[in-house]
């Protein structure tokens, strides 16, 4: 008689749903986690970082590499590699210019062995997205070439200026890179013209890897990385929208960094009565920016005259990347004796309820109540509320995410500001 052939082990996305001992029914009638928290806690990691006034990069050149190859075929990511890989992509361009609005970015990509221009660089976000739209349509094939990638963003970033950061990220979903020379040499370029090279892998660490990351960050091996999962994946690549440290490798160097001056324009925006040729791309537009120099027409900005090659921008693009220079500090978690102590009862920035501190805390000795209080997560506030260190108000974590990653500034510290003459924020007016 044949033997019963074994059970299929299940993959990871089909097995069930784990740890249902950690949840409970409420005194409402509500589910409750015994872990309460554990999505409150996620983005309090996320959001809790080194804060430390650190002097960074703001105008950015940089170079996007992604594979290509028969290795971004495979399906443990979730379509394929490719198709996640493109998506996220997307997502990273929109965040990049979002985070760093004055800065440059160019895409090139690895199959069969060459190197491929997917956008030239550019300061628009379109144009980039639209280059990887048309990626969709392509299949993956060949291998990859580490070193014709690295030598073409080198060859790409050879004239940006020495005012800006010269930077390559690469996506590699390979084990190997067809080389048609030594790419130490190649290395030892890119040391040269002081390129950051930042690889995230999506397979396995590879020496080589390390080595050029390694070597073109100074040392530093927090620059390659390898994903597990598609949520460290994304994870990862927007990571790399925070601008770097600057390092001054020298003492030439740090003179050249402190006495550095640009020159740009801050034009305004025109509507023509009469279409007229746009300088940036040939086409009939009505409205435009004109040159503060040359007087050229540029459809959008942030952008470089192609006449006279000045950096225009708006002031607000300025001002969007002066938080990375001064980022906003961590807000602190709030427990129920500290909640009691403010009497919160809603979020300061949303207006949103708090859950109510009768009962959690014993009011005669404000010792908490260890049989009323539900189990929290790590990183998670027990009272729901976190707390801004300068001025002392409480907000709910999604007021915490969006401050410390959109606005990047606190709503208590901005209404608190008073006006010259004025006494406890009230205006005075002049009687009439």
């Amino acid at each position: 008689m044949a033997s019963r052939p074994k059970a299929r082990a299940l993959a990871r996305w089909e097995e069930g749903a784990t740890g249902t001992g950690d949840i409970r029914q409420g005194a409402d009638g509500n589910l409750l986690e015994m872990l309460g928290g554990a999505e409150e806690a996620a983005k309090r990691k996320r959001l809790v970082k080194d804060t430390t006034p650190l002097q960074r990069g703001i105008i950015r050149h940089t170079i996007l590499i992604i594979d290509l190859s028969l290795a971004m075929a495979e399906k443990d990511l979730r379509p394929t590699r490719l198709l996640l890989t493109l998506t996220y992509v997307i997502a990273f361009i929109r965040e990049y210019f979002e985070q760093n609005p004055i800065s440059q970015l160019g895409i090139l990509g690895m199959r069969d062995g060459l190197a491929l221009r997917v956008s030239d660089m550019s300061g628009n976000p379109n144009d980039h997205i639209n280059a990887i739209k048309t990626l969709r349509g392509t299949d993956p094939k060949g291998n990859p070439s580490l070193q014709n990638a690295l030598e073409m963003a080198r060859a790409a970033l050879y004239h940006t200026p020495s005012h800006g950061t010269r930077e390559v990220a690469i996506i590699l979903g390979a084990l190997h890179s067809s080389d048609p020379g030594d790419i130490h040499d190649t290395i030892k370029s890119c040391i040269k013209d002081k390129i950051r090279v930042n690889i995230i892998g999506l397979a396995a660490q590879m020496f080589i890897c390390a080595e050029i990351c390694r070597k073109t960050n100074q040392g530093d091996t927090n620059c390659y990385n390898v994903a597990v999962d598609e949520v460290h994946y994304r994870e990862l690549l927007m990571g790399i929208t925070t601008p770097p440290v600057v390092r001054a490798t020298d003492v030439e160097a740090q003179k050249r960094n402190q006495a550095a001056l640009l020159m740009m324009g801050f034009p305004s925006r025109m509507v023509e009565d009469r279409a007229t040729l746009c300088a940036c791309h040939g086409n009939l537009t009505r409205g435009g920016y004109l040159c503060s120099r040359c007087k050229a027409k540029v459809c959008s900005l942030p952008a470089t005259c192609p006449t006279c090659e000045l950096t225009l921008i708006l002031s607000t693009h300025l001002a969007r990347s002066y938080h990375h220079l001064f980022p906003l500090q961590n807000w602190d978690e709030v427990s129920w004796k500290r909640a009691q102590q403010k009497g919160s009862s809603q979020c300061f920035g949303c207006q949103a309820p708090f859950p109510p501190i009768s009962g959690k805390v014993d009011a005669v000795n404000g010792s908490s109540d260890e049989s009323q209080r539900q189990k929290r997560a790590e990183g998670a506030s027990e009272s729901s509320r976190y707390e801004c260190t300068t001025c002392q108000q409480h907000f709910c974590i999604d007021c915490d995410v969006f401050c410390h990653e959109v606005v990047h500034n606190c709503p208590g510290c901005q209404s608190s500001v008073h006006l010259p003459g004025a006494q406890n924020g009230d205006m005075e007016v002049a009687p009439g």
